[in-house]
């Protein structure tokens, strides 16, 4: 059984003045900033690629080694960019994070531009999410104040600028590409790669990329060392993450612990499935990762063990689902997420999601065929790998996965002309009716 750990991220979240630097401070935070300060900068890149560290925001590449990526000889700016526009159906770890513990963000940008050389940062947050926008910006305005930000920080002779951006919300600029045009002012859409942000990323030049929890991380790794984070975690997937259990379980919410805990585990944690039912499905990083089973409970939650079992972590946003949950239904709906949010610019994604969510409906209607199926899998065929970036992968992903696991259901749909199961009892009302009853 892995062995759940003393917080790291989430440890000052419940305390009432947690988002501010007077905590922060007294929770010794900076402190790591100014220990990075007193190294050379190439050491800070090393730790971290010692220290295994591998993105957070879903495709799980090492960050230590991005960061290498950066030409050393480039004439143009060097920029960090971090991603923070949450939106994916499920996700909720970067929002509670930036509301809690704006700081550790901030002090890991500054940390990370130290590494790589950039004098302009930018964190890119989802429009939508106000008070995280001014909560954000409330923190990077109290470390100019003190001095973390600004010229000559600490006495060190480095200097930093921080942006903080409000996206116009479009879930196509979590995509790092799109993100960055849309940074510029453009309208959001992926680019074609190669060139690489590294090379070619904001403004045409070198651009690191990451992560709100991959650079929050970065200080507790500055502050205990490589081998203390890779103690944490296995070899391949180290360190710890915040993992957002949400639907029908007990106690939702944010539970940090080392990758590699099971989901059986988390459930222990969050007193299990609602009462009086069982589980039947659930995604382990949110919508845009292969849905799986009960059977899946006790598979690693790190990123071999995901893949091994036909999935990814993603973003560790595990949805859950009880026996009362049509899964037509629930495919249908993340569909439709994906059709409405498509940029438009290629046309496997912007076609072929249009047309899924029609036979998706009819399907549920019980107005479908069993050839319909074989239809949905081939038209996945085709849009997987076929667009510019990874929105059409993931969107295929409930699809594919869905009728794999749950085939039968479907016939049962259009066998018994129309959906067998009750809409609402899969919600919180449901349930609370019951018990009054």
């Amino acid at each position: 059984m892995t062995v759940t750990l003393t917080p790291v991220l989430t440890a000052r979240w419940d305390q009432a003045d947690s988002f501010t630097l007077r905590n922060y401070e007294k929770a010794d935070g900076y402190k790591a900033l100014r220990r990075a300060l007193q190294r050379k900068p190439e050491d800070i890149v090393e730790m971290v690629k010692d220290s295994g560290l591998r993105g957070r925001g879903g495709a799980g590449f090492p960050t230590g080694m991005k960061w290498s990526f950066i030409p050393k000889d480039s004439a143009k700016p060097t920029y960090l960019v971090v991603n923070a526009d949450e939106s994916e159906p499920g996700t909720c770890k970067d929002i509670p994070l930036m509301m809690a513990d704006p700081h550790v963000l901030v002090e890991g940008v500054i940390i990370t531009s130290y590494a790589i050389g950039a004098k302009h940062a930018f964190i890119y947050v989802r429009g939508e999410v106000l008070h995280v926008f001014r909560r954000v910006m409330n923190a990077v305005a109290e470390a100019y104040e003190s001095g973390y930000l600004g010229q000559d920080i600490l006495g060190s002779g480095f200097d930093l600028d921080v942006v903080v951006h409000a996206g116009a919300g479009a879930y196509i600029c979590g995509e790092e590409t799109a993100l960055l045009d849309s940074l510029e002012g453009r309208r959001g859409q992926p680019r074609l790669k190669p060139p690489f942000p590294a090379v070619a990323g904001l403004y045409a030049s070198p651009t690191v990329i990451n992560n709100v929890e991959t650079i929050a991380s970065v200080p507790s790794i500055v502050s205990g060392g490589a081998e203390w984070f890779r103690s944490m975690g296995n070899e391949k997937s180290p360190g710890y993450g915040i993992f957002s259990l949400s639907g029908h379980v007990t106690k939702p919410g944010q539970y940090e612990a080392p990758l590699g805990i099971t989901l059986r585990e988390l459930l222990d944690l969050a007193g299990g499935i609602r009462n009086g039912h069982e589980l039947k499905f659930w995604t382990p990083g949110g919508s845009s990762t292969p849905m799986l089973t009960a059977e899946h409970m006790d598979v690693p939650l790190d990123f071999e063990g995901m893949a091994g079992a036909g999935s990814m972590l993603g973003t560790r946003a595990l949805q859950i689902f009880d026996d009362t949950t049509c899964v037509v239904r629930a495919t249908a709906r993340w569909i439709e997420f994906y059709k409405h949010e498509s940029c438009g610019k290629c046309t496997p994604c912007r076609e072929g999601f249009w047309w899924m969510v029609q036979i998706l409906e009819r399907l549920e209607k019980g107005e479908g065929t069993e050839a319909d199926l074989d239809k949905l899998l081939d038209m996945s065929d085709n849009i997987a790998g076929r667009s510019f970036c990874a929105l059409a992968d993931g969107g295929v992903a409930p699809v594919v996965s869905s009728i794999q696991y749950f085939r039968d259901e479907y016939i049962a749909h259009f066998e018994h002309g129309g959906c067998p199961f009750d809409p609402a009892a899969s919600t919180l009302f449901a349930q609370e009716l019951g018990a009054k009853a």
